[in-house]
Formats: structure tokens, sequence, C-alpha cells
């Protein structure tokens, strides 16, 4: 393509032909291929260009000139199409597994010249309503306007949308919100601005377990109480008694008020006072508890978590069968069986959900996450479920392998979003196990990092996705690869 055919900040129309991950339709412009954020096959789409670099077109998606024939939903949301949460209400939920399974399996027919079980897409139990978590902003939807509690307007980073009836969260979340900003807009009390960093008010997280209805709520703050009309601790007073006043169909079990000063917009606590009851509630998995405390991750989708997990527990097990197979055939001694012994290292194991739900079928699990808190967590977890095969070590998996005594059977790996460290890649590759089970929560990162594996002797045996996020275009990837050999 001549970059000199497009033109940087001009508008153009066009028909969406195709996509690509994430949320990326192709449009063709005199020849030139564009992709187009957020625009959908079979839309006709008015955009501008945005990035012009090394032949390649980006356009930002001004107009939604015809709709798809594959958008055939009202949305749901009168927040949609403003808010940047969601983008597929458009979509029946069927259509939008099928995208989303249909954007991951592209991404690797690209790097994979073999074949492979590709098992397609399991969704969610729940289409709404599902979340369990959120993170809210105060703010204004325009300069010097009242108050907001929300989310980020899409591609804004300043204008805060009021949330009122969000539907992929319960609607307790809705009611919470709208005590709380009445509240604020009653008292007057200023809300923290992102340039001048002065104001009080930053960010209420909730939490609702999904399995007992147990709430509890965070509301973050700065140090910065200058509103005047009356003290911080009345105000933190009424606060508290109308949301305990509130009919909810869940329970508030907890009310936080955190203290942070940093000027970064990140949700977290430089200091926590609890005003009412507990830091934390449990939530069940596949019949395990797990506490769950204001900044410690879990899935956000609970009965979703519960589709992810069985995915991974079939994976393990047919790879435990495989393995046991293959040391039979070789006339070898067995240190694994279907019966559930061997070592499996579980690497980014976060709060050690995953190790714990495998640790059945497991002789030992090590869990290794870089995150002090998780690591608390995974072990107070593991206690609380009596389990004792389960060893978790705190620090970064590049370093940490080579500290362990103990190898592994098969190894897991769940890693961040983008991906893992090419030398601690390295070092996976170099225990030779015959099974690697890959869980990816951004294929563009797997695909990435299935190039080293090949490298490495690895083929993908199984490929499944797992819908955590309806009506978003995050999707999960379990990738079930087998040693061969070469």
């Amino acid at each position: 393509m001549e970059e000199n055919k497009l033109k940087k900040g001009v508008e153009y129309e066009g028909k969406v032909t195709g996509y690509t991950f994430p949320n990326k339709g192709i449009v063709y412009i005199d020849g030139n291929k564009v992709t187009v954020k957020e625009a959908l096959e079979g839309q006709k789409v008015r955009f501008t260009i945005g990035k012009l670099r090394n032949g390649r077109a980006e356009g930002n998606l001004k107009e939604v000139i015809e709709r798809s024939p594959m958008e055939t939903e009202t949305p749901a949301c009168p927040h949609f199409g403003k808010c940047g949460g969601c983008a597929y209400q458009t979509l029946p939920y069927s259509g939008q597994l099928e995208m989303k399974a249909g954007m991951v399996k592209k991404l690797l027919d690209s790097v994979i010249d073999y074949n492979y079980e590709f098992m397609g897409i399991a969704g969610s139990p729940n289409e709404w309503a599902y979340r369990n978590k959120m993170e809210f902003s105060f703010g204004d939807e325009e300069r010097g306007g009242e108050l907001t509690l929300g989310l980020h307007r899409k591609g804004s980073f300043y204008d805060i949308l009021q949330v009122t009836d969000c539907k992929i969260t319960d609607q307790d979340f809705n009611d919470i919100i709208k005590c709380v900003v009445e509240t604020c807009r009653e008292y007057g009390i200023s809300y923290n601005h992102k340039i001048t960093h002065h104001g009080y008010l930053r960010h209420l997280l909730i939490r609702r377990a999904a399995t007992t209805g147990e709430i509890f709520l965070n509301l973050i703050t700065t140090t910065e109480w200058k509103d005047g009309i009356i003290t911080e601790t009345e105000f933190l007073g009424i606060l508290k008694k109308r949301l305990m006043e509130l009919d909810l169909g869940g329970s508030i079990v907890g009310i936080l008020h955190s203290y942070n000063d940093d000027p970064a917009d990140a949700v977290k606590a430089e200091k926590t006072d609890i005003l009412y009851g507990k830091e934390f509630f449990f939530e069940e998995i596949l019949g395990l508890y797990f506490k769950i405390t204001t900044f410690s991750f879990f899935q956000t989708n609970s009965f979703g978590a519960e589709v992810l997990y069985r995915t991974v527990r079939d994976f393990v097990k047919e790879s435990k069968e495989h393995i046991a197979a293959r040391k039979n055939d070789q006339e070898k001694s067995e240190n694994i069986d279907t019966d559930g012994k061997g070592v499996i290292y579980d690497l980014y194991t976060g709060t050690g959900t995953i190790a714990q739900v495998l640790s059945p079928v497991a002789e030992k699990v090590i869990g290794v996450e870089i995150v002090p808190e998780a690591v608390e967590a995974a072990k107070e977890n593991a206690a609380l479920n009596a389990l004792d095969n389960c060893e978790f070590i705190c620090g970064d998996v590049l370093k940490c392998l080579d500290n362990i005594t103990e190898k592994p059977d098969i190894i897991i790996l769940d890693p961040p979003r983008e991906g893992i460290h090419p030398k601690a890649l390295t070092k996976i590759i170099n225990y030779g196990v015959d099974r690697i089970i890959y869980i990816s929560c951004k294929p563009t990162s797997l695909v990435n990092d299935l190039a080293a594996l090949h490298e490495g002797g690895y083929r993908v045996e199984k490929v499944k996705c797992v819908d955590m996020f309806p009506q978003t275009v995050h999707v999960e990837t379990v990738v079930s690869l087998s040693k061969k050999d070469v």
C-alpha cells in the first residue's frame, strides 16, 4: 500500500468486510486496507485515519451509517454507545460467541500450520449481571457539570458518565451508586480533578459474591477534605447509615474508606479504615471457598470462572492420561498416573484459584506469583479449604524457577495480558514436560508466545475459548500443548 493514497485525519466511508482481534473491522479504500476500531463486519462506517505507519492504516470510527445484518438486538443498557465498556449489545449472544471464536481461530491459524482440535467457545452461564466487581470513578460529564459517579465516556480520559442502570452488574450496584452520588451531591462533596489533583472523591469499588450475595464496598478518596458544610466524620457516618438502609437483593457485610493521594489515576489504597463490618467476603467456586478482599485478584465472572476452571481441569486430566500411556508404552517408571499423582506447576498463580481447583488431581501443586498479597491470600484460602498439597512461592517466575527443586510433570501458564517474559519462557520450555496448559486473556500475546513454544518442540493439541465477558470484546483461551520429539 502506498501511504500517500490515504491521508491522516481525513474522513472516509466504507463497508466493513472482515474483522480482527480485538474488535477491529477491516475496510478497503481504493485497495488500501484500513482497520477501524469498534467497527463490525457488515456495517457501513464513516471514519478518520488515525495512524499511518509501515504500510498499515488505522481508522477511528466516527459514525455507523448502516448497521450490520448481524445487529438484530436492541441494546439493553441506556449507556451503550457512550460507555467504553460494552461493544456487542446489538448482537445476539450466539453472534458474539461466534465472532470471538472466529477472531481467536484466525489468529491461531496465522501461526499454526498443522492440524489441531479447535473446540469452539463455551458461553458464560449468565449473559447479563455477571460481574462481581466494578470500579467506578467520580467526576463530571462536562467541565463544571454536576458531580457524577460511573464509568469513563468512550474515548475520554476525563468525562465520567453517570451510571444509572448498568446491565452487566447486579441491580444492587446501581442502587448503591445512586445512594452514594446523591449523598455526595447533597453535601457538596468535591471530586479529585485529574489535572489539578485537588478535591476529595476518587473511586467507589463494589464487590458482590455471586453465590452468597454478600457485598462490600470501598470509598476511595484523597486526604484533602475542604468542603466545609459538615465534617468528614459526619459525612462518612451519614453515607454509611444510608447505605445500610438500602433495600438490596444482597447484604452489605463491609463498608471501607481508603485514602489515596497518589496523582496516578489508579484504584489503590495508602490507608484503609473499616466504617462497618469486615473487609472481606467469601465466594464459592467448584465447591471451594475463597476469601475476597478489596484489591485481591479474583475472576470478575464467578460462574464463568467455573466454566474456565473446569476446562483447565479437563485438559489436565487428559494430559495425565496421555503422559501415563506414553510412559507405559516406553516402559518407564511412572511418576504420574490418572489417579492424581504428579507435580503441577501453576505459574502466575495469582491468588491460587487454579492451583486449588487442580489439587485433587495432583500429588502437589506449586504456584508462583510475584504479588505478595496474592500469595498470602492463596495460602490462606488453601488452609481454608484444608488443602495440604498446595505450595505457594512469592517471586518473579523468571527467578523462582531456579530455586524449585521438585520438577514438574505438567505446567500451567496463566500469564498477565502482555504474555510471558522471553527468558522465563525459555526456562519453562527447558523443563521438557510432556504437556503445557496455557490460559490466555489476550490471544495476541498467546500467539506471540506460541512462536517460542513451537521452536521449543511444542505443538498445539487442543484449543477451547471461554467467554467470561459477555457484551465485551474480551475472551479467555485455553490451549493444551504437547511436547514432540524434535
